[in-house]
C-alpha cells in the first residue's frame, strides 16, 4: 500500500480540553477512505488540522514522505490537500469558470483571460463527462452542481488528497449516485478521497477502508470488506446499538389534520390526512415540493387556495404563530438558521415559544418557565453542562433536541419533522427516533419529510410521495419498498 498521507500522534487542545489525542492513521494513494465517528468525535477538528486551517499542538503530518510538524493552508494546498466543506466556498455572483479560477492568474494583471478560463474549465468537466455551461452564475446552480464546481476547483489545483465533509447531506439519491461516479474517476486517477458521512449505506457502497474516532481518540482502521454495520456502529459509540428504527406501540386513531385542495408555494391541489398517533412519511426528489408543502401547512408560506382542517374544524393559518396556536409545530431542515438561535442559551431557546402560555397579565411567571425548561431539557436528554450553555456549543444532535424541546414546550400536537436526522450521528439518530416514538405513543402526530430511505421505511406508518408539486401516490405499510417509493418519486407508475 502506497501511503500518501500519514498522521503521527496529532493532538489538539482547546482551553484545556483535548479535542484530538495523539491521533495516528495513514491514507493510501488512490483509495476512498471513510472517516467516521459521532458528533464531537473530532472529525472536523482533524480535517481542519490536516488542511492547515487550525494549528495542532503536538504531532506531525507526513505528506508524500515529507514531515510537517506545522502546516499552513498554503503548504497544504501546495502538497495537494483539498477540502470540500459542508458550507461551500463559492461566490454566488460569479460564473462557474470564475469560481474555479478564483485566486489563479489567467491572463494579464490588467485583464483576465475569460475565454481561456472557460476553455480550461470545460476541459475539467469533460474529464468527468459532465456537460455544463461554465458561464452560468453559481447562484443559479443546484446544490449538486455547486458540489461539482467544488470538485472541479480541487482538480484544477492538482489535488492529491480530497477531503469531503458530509457531501451527500443535501443531495437527492440520484445526485449521490452521480457524485459517487465522480469519486470513482478521481480514485482511478490516483486521488485519495477522505469521505466523512453519517450514512452507513454510502460508506459500505463507496469506501475501501474506514477510520473511526471516538471522543477525540483513534479507535481503529479496517477494510470495509472485513466489517459489518453492527461492528462499525460499536466502534463509533463504544457499545452495541441497534441501528434499525426502534419499534413502537402507538395506537393510530382519528384524523387530526386534513388538507383539501391546498395550492401555493409551488405545490398544487394537495389532498392528504394525518391521524392521531401516526408518523406520516413524506418522500420525493429534491424540488418535489415536500418542504414547500410543510411551510404552507405551518403558515410560513402563503396558501393560495384550499382548506386545512384541525380535528374536523377548518382553520386559517397565515403565519407560524397561527399554526402554533392551532397546535402545529415545525422542526425545520436547516436547524442552524431556522430552528435555533445559536448565540443564545438552551433555556432561552426552549422557552422562546411558550412564554405567552406561561405568563399572566403580561407578566412572565419565571418559576413556571424554569420548570418547563428543566422538564424538556431532561425529557430530551440534552447533553450539555447546564441550561445556560449556548446552543452553538452543542453537537448537531443536541441542537436538534433543543429545536424539538422548544416545539413541544409550545404545546404542539402535530409536529412536522423536515429531515429529522440530517447531519447527526448514529447514536443521536436512535435518540431522535425514540423521542418521536414517545411523542406518537402519547397521542401526538408527526409528518416526517426524509431523504433517508432506511429512515423513511423504518419510521413511517404510511408514506405519501410528491413529484413536481403534486402527490404522485401513497404507499401503505404493507406495500413498503424502496423501488415503489422511488418509482412514485420519479413518476414512473407501475414500477415495483
Amino acid at each position: 500500500m502506497d501511503t500518501i498521507l500519514e498522521l503521527k500522534k496529532l493532538t489538539k487542545r482547546y482551553h484545556g480540553v483535548t479535542a484530538l489525542n495523539k491521533i495516528s492513521a495513514s491514507f493510501a494513494k488512490g483509495e476512498i477512505h471513510a472517516l467516521m465517528g459521532e458528533n464531537g468525535a473530532g472529525k472536523s477538528t482533524l480535517i481542519k488540522a490536516i488542511a492547515g486551517a487550525i494549528p495542532f499542538d503536538e504531532g506531525s503530518l507526513i505528506i508524500n514522505g515529507w514531515e510537517y510538524p506545522k502546516i499552513t493552508p498554503h503548504e497544504a494546498i501546495a502538497n495537494g490537500i483539498g477540502v470540500i466543506y459542508q458550507e461551500f466556498c463559492l461566490v454566488p455572483s460569479m460564473s462557474i469558470a470564475e469560481n474555479i479560477f478564483l485566486g489563479k492568474k489567467i491572463g494579464s494583471n490588467v485583464k483576465p483571460d475569460f475565454l481561456e478560463m472557460h476553455r480550461l474549465s470545460a476541459e475539467i468537466f469533460d474529464k468527468f463527462n459532465i456537460k455544463i455551461d461554465t458561464k452560468r452564475m453559481v447562484s443559479s446552480l443546484s446544490t449538486a452542481q455547486q458540489q461539482i464546481v467544488e470538485i472541479a476547483k480541487a482538480v484544477l489545483r492538482d489535488v492529491k488528497v480530497l477531503i469531503m465533509d458530509e457531501p451527500s447531506a443535501t443531495l437527492a439519491m440520484s445526485e449521490v449516485s452521480k457524485m459517487f461516479e465522480l469519486m470513482k474517476v478521481l480514485k482511478e486517477q490516483g486521488v485519495t478521497v477522505i469521505y466523512i458521512s453519517h450514512r452507513m449505506d454510502e460508506v459500505f457502497e463507496i469506501c475501501d477502508r474506514v477510520t473511526v474516532l471516538r471522543d477525540g481518540e483513534y479507535v481503529g482502521t479496517d477494510n470495509i470488506s472485513n466489517i459489518d454495520k453492527k461492528t462499525l456502529v460499536n466502534m463509533m459509540v463504544g457499545r452495541d446499538l441497534d441501528e434499525n428504527c426502534p419499534l413502537r406501540n402507538a395506537v393510530i386513531g382519528e384524523v387530526v389534520l386534513e388538507a383539501r385542495n391546498v395550492t401555493g408555494n409551488g405545490v398544487n391541489n394537495i389532498n392528504m390526512v394525518l391521524h392521531r398517533g401516526e408518523i406520516l412519511g413524506m418522500s420525493g426528489l429534491v424540488g418535489s415540493g415536500r418542504t414547500e408543502l410543510a411551510k404552507v401547512i405551518y403558515g410560513a408560506a402563503k396558501m393560495e387556495s384550499g382548506q386545512i382542517y384541525i380535528n374536523g374544524k377548518e382553520v386559517s393559518i397565515r403565519t407560524p404563530g397561527e399554526a402554533i396556536k392551532s397546535g402545529i409545530g415545525l422542526i425545520p431542515e436547516d436547524r442552524k438558521t431556522e430552528g435555533v438561535l445559536l448565540e443564545y442559551s438552551i433555556d432561552w431557546n426552549i422557552s422562546l415559544m411558550c412564554l405567552k402560555r406561561l405568563s399572566r397579565n403580561m407578566v412572565i411567571l419565571k418559576d413556571k418557565v424554569k420548570e418547563a425548561v428543566y422538564k424538556y431539557f431532561e425529557l430530551m436528554s440534552i447533553k450539555a453542562p447546564s441550561v445556560d450553555t449556548l446552543v452553538k456549543e452543542l453537537s448537531g444532535g443536541n441542537q436538534q433536541k433543543v429545536v424539538l424541546a422548544k416545539t413541544i414546550a409550545a404545546d404542539t400536537k402535530i409536529i412536522i419533522f423536515d429531515e429529522p436526522t440530517r447531519g447527526i450521528d448514529v447514536g443521536a439518530k436512535q435518540e431522535i427516533y425514540k423521542l418521536m416514538n414517545i411523542l406518537v405513543e402519547a397521542g401526538n402526530s408527526i409528518i416526517m419529510i426524509s431523504s433517508d430511505m432506511e429512515e423513511l421505511l423504518g419510521m413511517s406508518d404510511r408514506i405519501i410521495v410528491l413529484h413536481e408539486g403534486r402527490i404522485s401516490g401513497e404507499v401503505s405499510k404493507s406495500d413498503f419498498s424502496q423501488n415503489r417509493v422511488l418509482s412514485l418519486a420519479s413518476a414512473l407508475q407501475g414500477v415495483d
